[in-house]
């Protein structure tokens, strides 16, 4: 049995993501800094029969993440799927005029030093996997595609996350791995039919077996449900 793993897992997108990944057989890590959310979590997932188990990790700690994805292989199996999905801290969002060389440490270190990490310390582990077919997915805001003067930290933090998603992209795919990036503009909404927590997990599990596109992106405006 293979693994997704999904860092910044929570009730929402998380949950979401591990329910549709979970009824295709996969195994669940739910990584993030709180052991009892993680603990809760994985206990509503396994009520639906799904194998789901918490390990916590700071995203701004490279070592503390590759120690949890380190657990999560030895404990449910080969990761064939991450998805990194954090949600930015809202100090990281200053207008730019107010945005100092401090303010950038905090979503440099969390949109570009923990996915680089996080993606080193899974990829050799997708190369042997015996039917190959390993996937990277990272889940962004719409700052990532179009910078906001009021988001500046997010904005340009993004912006060098999707560069080395996209430069992974296109080295990986010759060998079957597929990185992928979902962009969320305006944030999820749970009433809505295309852009509610199950209809982003739907994209998401999209792009893990389709292995097309880089970029997919939700609607600017959930539709009714």
């Amino acid at each position: 049995m293979t693994t997704l793993a999904i860092i910044g897992a929570g009730k929402g997108l998380g949950a979401a993501v591990a329910r549709r990944f979970g009824a295709e057989g996969f195994s669940v890590a739910l990584i993030s800094r709180h052991q009892g959310r993680l603990d809760a979590l994985a206990a509503e997932l396994g009520g639906d029969g799904i194998t789901a188990r918490g390990f916590t990790a700071d995203v701004r700690d490279p070592a503390s993440i590759a120690a949890a994805l380190e657990q999560a292989t030895e404990q449910l199996g080969p990761i064939q799927v991450m998805q990194y999905s954090p949600l930015p801290q809202k100090d990281f969002m200053r207008p730019v005029l107010e945005t100092m060389p401090a303010d950038l440490v905090g979503p440099v270190e969390f949109s570009i030093y923990g996915p680089v990490a996080a993606v080193h310390k899974v990829l050799p582990g997708m190369r042997f996997l015996p039917d190959g077919g390993g996937t990277i997915l990272f889940v962004n805001g719409g700052s990532a595609v179009t910078p906001g003067a009021k988001v500046t930290g997010t904005s340009i933090a993004f912006a060098g996350l999707t560069a080395y998603a996209q430069l992974l992209h296109d080295e990986l795919a010759d060998e079957g791995i597929h990185v992928g990036q979902l962009i969320i503009p305006g944030g999820i909404e749970p009433e809505s039919s295309d852009k509610s927590p199950e209809a982003l997990a739907e994209l998401l599990w999209q792009q893990h077996v389709t292995r097309g596109e880089f970029r997919t992106t939700a609607p600017e405006k959930g539709s009714p449900a």
